[in-house]
């Protein structure tokens, strides 16, 4: 715009009563507000990690490769990504895959000031980890309630992106909506990521393990992973998923006090696929299911009243038909000791409902 029109426009507005000062102030609105509620709270993570590769000369060769197998070597190598600060004495929430395989951890806060980080604990499972700083008086972020989210409400995506934040010691700021909530990736090579948070919101290498905040500034979810549409694109397309912050949050408490994720359970009973020759000779009407062969004394399985001979046919509501089908379904849905399972069985011609608690292995 020419500057003479600038002027001109800037005059009309100063006699309409209408100030460079209200100008200034009208700039200000809940998204400025937010990020400087939660920015303080927003750390970098640098971390030193140990890579393990092969090297093997004869790798197209497997006569050769037979007789002299790959030469298991290790290398340090340099990452980095965010986190932010969720108490007062210095707890961190980042991404497990953030600092696996960690020597060393340095989180860089606004402004600059570095603390060694010691690992608290990691879940490979949800893909988080928590870390704690040594000192007092941390900034920290409010949590929102991330059941709560409304489809298409302002969200700002805080963190590290590229490694920006060591050029200004301060988190970069995108801006977007809840494009979406409650997806369900189920199991993706170990981890299980459900009831996930979809952003426009611009998320980039080195945003994981940064927050997603509303426009309260409070944090509703933990950056994770991006949607880049093929193998070969690198950075955000507009498709970013954020892990819920009340999950978040169960899994950094539960690390806090015990270090780790308890997931070994124990049901106390044994099954196997029900058979065609089973079937008839027991005189089942059914094709499929899994049929209770023992039941352990004072176990979770007796405690639920199940029995010798049920036939179990959906377990959370989903159809199973081996034992792996029920650990899926408690893998998937995070289910663990202390946790319910609802189980719909046949027993003697009749359809039943049975709630299995599981107990600890």
């Amino acid at each position: 715009m020419n500057k003479y029109i600038k002027t001109i426009i800037l005059f009309i507005l100063i006699g309409c009563g209408f100030g460079q000062s209200d100008i200034d102030l009208s700039r200000r609105n809940a998204v400025t507000k937010a990020i400087e509620m939660a920015s303080p709270a927003v750390a970098s993570v640098s971390v030193t990690q140990v890579q393990r590769y092969a090297i093997n000369p004869f790798q197209r060769d497997p006569w050769f490769e037979y007789f002299f197998p790959p030469q298991i070597r290790q290398r340090e190598v340099k990452g980095s990504g965010s986190g932010v600060v969720i108490s007062p004495d210095g707890y961190v929430l980042t991404n497990d895959h953030v600092v696996e395989n960690a020597t060393k951890i340095i989180v860089t806060l606004p402004g600059g000031k570095e603390y060694n980080a010691d690992v608290v604990g990691m879940d490979e499972v949800t893909d988080l980890a928590l870390l704690k700083l040594d000192g007092s008086n941390f900034p920290y972020v409010k949590m929102a309630d991330s059941d709560d989210l409304i489809i298409g409400e302002w969200v700002i995506a805080l963190g590290n992106p590229f490694g920006l934040f060591d050029v200004n010691q301060q988190p970069t700021a995108t801006i977007g909506i809840v494009s979406g909530k409650d997806l369900d990736f189920g199991l993706q090579k170990g981890q299980i990521f459900q009831d996930m948070i979809q952003t426009d919101a611009a998320i980039n290498p080195g945003n994981s393990g940064g927050p997603l905040i509303n426009a309260n500034g409070e944090v509703i979810g933990i950056n994770t992973f991006i949607y880049t549409g093929s193998q070969s694109k690198q950075g955000s397309i507009g498709i970013g998923f954020a892990i819920p912050i009340n999950r978040a949050r169960r899994i950094a408490e539960e690390l806090k006090t015990k270090g780790r994720i308890v997931r070994d359970f124990s049901t106390g009973l044994r099954a196997q696929p029900l058979d065609p020759r089973t079937a008839s000779y027991l005189d089942i009407p059914l094709k499929e299911g899994l049929i209770i062969t023992q039941i352990d004394e004072n176990s979770p399985a007796e405690k639920a009243n199940l029995e010798y001979g049920d036939v179990i046919i959906t377990v959370e509501n989903q159809k199973v038909l081996s034992l792996n089908d029920i650990l899926e379904i408690i893998e998937v849905n995070d289910i663990r000791p202390g946790d319910r399972l609802k189980m719909r069985i046949w027993r003697n011609g009749r359809y039943l409902n049975r709630t299995l608690t599981l107990g600890k292995l």
